[in-house]
């Protein structure tokens, strides 16, 4: 797998650095130029002078009306380093959620593990079974094809004749390398409806993990093989994942942790990291966002403390997975343009196929 052992020749070492400057300026950069800091910021008259001959040299066509309404619209909250965008708390967008809220009547809101542009991720305390449990909370507007997939592929092997070579010891074990939904179910709130499902825990992404870090050479080895395991039984029951990368490869977390009670919980791994939520002119809080924003916890370990006995990986985010029989375009995939296949650039129209997940 290239993902976890790049070509570490001199042209390729450069783009990590790079890659690292911009993560490291780019928000201060954004921050700057946010109208909210513009509205805050005295600028001197000799700046104002430059600014006011900048912005009438370079254009001369007044901004429309619907332009205003849409930059507006961009920046309605300030901007919170580490959390989700903001903005998506709208109608159609995430759902509000805080720390000790009950889901479902069942799930105690213990901690958030992550987000994604369609979607929440949170740890909690299942009331009934007395575990831990991940819930994914999808935005309102989002389609809802994720969970139906991975129904598909948990039920497969129960539902395939024993005569079939799904059952081949491999492919079970890729089959225990994909999610399987535990519970489903729907929250209804200000922003709409929203589909939820539960998961086993995991304790971190590799992206994450291996962040300017190396695994042990075992422990890379072990992580491809079990990675190549679950995209072989995804592509052996008809599904193309179409959107494979680091950040959708969770190390599965260590069943002892479900010992801990809530408060063991946070004496170990801290109280939740929560900011308050401000609109940039000051006004009330709609009831579409939540009080606070839940900064992400980080539940794993980094790639030079992995060990053989953590290299359990879960295959996630099923959510652009397509029909092999039905394949999307190439120019529906969205993956990060790293780990995009070529055929999906240089041939957009074209329909995907399994080889686009290798």
């Amino acid at each position: 797998m290239a993902v976890l052992f790049p070509d570490l020749t001199q042209e390729r070492c450069l783009l990590p650095f790079t890659t690292r400057w911009l993560r490291a300026v780019a928000p201060a950069i954004w921050h700057l130029s946010r109208p909210s800091f513009r509205d805050r910021f005295r600028f001197s008259p000799a700046v104002q002078l430059v600014q006011r001959n900048f912005s009438s040299s370079s254009s001369t066509v007044p901004p429309s009306k619907e332009t205003e309404n849409q930059n507006a619209f961009d920046y309605e909250y300030d901007w919170i380093d580490g959390a989700e965008s903001l903005e998506r708390y709208r109608p159609g967008g995430y759902h509000p959620i805080v720390i000790d809220d009950v889901l479902h009547d069942r799930y105690q809101v213990v901690d958030k593990l992550g987000f994604g542009g369609y979607s929440t991720t949170w740890l909690a305390w299942d009331l009934r079974l007395q575990k831990y449990a991940a819930v994914k909370v999808r935005s309102a507007g989002s389609p809802s094809n994720e969970a139906r997939v991975l129904r598909v592929l948990s039920s497969s092997l129960g539902s395939t004749s024993p005569s079939s070579s799904i059952h081949s010891s491999s492919e079970i074990r890729g089959l225990d390398s994909v999610p399987t939904p535990l519970d489903k179910f729907k929250l209804q709130g200000p922003n709409g409806s929203h589909p939820c499902y539960t998961m086993v825990l995991a304790q971190c992404n590799l992206k994450d993990a291996s962040y300017s870090r190396l695994f042990p050479l075992d422990v890379a080895r072990a992580l491809s093989a079990g990675l190549t395991l679950a995209v072989a039984y995804v592509h052996s029951q008809g599904y193309i994942h179409g959107d494979i990368h680091l950040r959708n490869v969770l190390a599965k977390a260590a069943p002892n942790i479900n010992e801990l009670s809530i408060k063991q919980f946070y004496q170990k791994y801290g109280e939740p990291e929560t900011v308050p939520i401000t609109e940039r002119h000051g006004k009330p809080l709609p009831p579409n966002a939540p009080k606070q924003a839940v900064i992400p916890l980080y539940l794993g370990k980094y790639a030079e403390d992995f060990s053989v006995a953590d290299t359990h990986v879960l295959l996630s985010d099923f959510g652009a997975a397509t029909p092999a029989s039905n394949p999307k375009p190439g120019k529906d995939c969205h993956s990060p343009l790293p780990t995009r296949p070529p055929e999906a650039r240089f041939e957009p129209q074209k329909p995907l196929s399994p080889a686009a997940d290798i």
